[in-house]
């Protein structure tokens, strides 16, 4: 019997039952944590942008590229808060005059750093 074109390429048919199924595997990719910011634009791209999300997720780049879009959004949040407590006057002196106004200006800044981040790396 002729060997087919995936046999002579290397590919190896596997029984299963009175069928001949072809034996596929991707290559294993390595695993990298993958935090909010990553989950929240894995879940954007399988509802908005399928094709993106199938092409990473079929050539096993998927996780890495969600690990990077992760550490991006990560570093701009905390750079974007850091810069906005520094031009509102937020600092360690009002936390220990007044923890609660400060808790509230705190929250308020993280609020909006969260939505810059949204905007710029999560869903665009």
């Amino acid at each position: 019997m002729q060997q087919s074109l995936f046999e002579q390429m290397g590919g190896k048919y596997e029984r299963q039952g009175d069928y001949r199924l072809p034996c596929l595997t991707l290559p294993a990719e390595e695993e990298q944590p993958v935090g909010i910011w990553g989950q929240r634009h894995r879940r954007y791209l399988k509802e908005h942008h399928r094709i993106l999300y199938y092409n990473l997720l079929t050539a096993c780049k998927l996780n890495s590229y969600l690990a990077d879009v992760d550490r991006q959004a990560e570093e701009l949040f905390f750079r974007l808060v850091k810069q906005i407590a520094e031009r509102e006057g937020v600092t360690e002196t009002l936390k220990v005059q007044n923890q609660m106004a400060w808790v509230g200006l705190m929250n308020n800044i993280r609020n909006r750093a969260a939505e810059i981040v949204y905007n710029d790396l999560i869903y665009n």
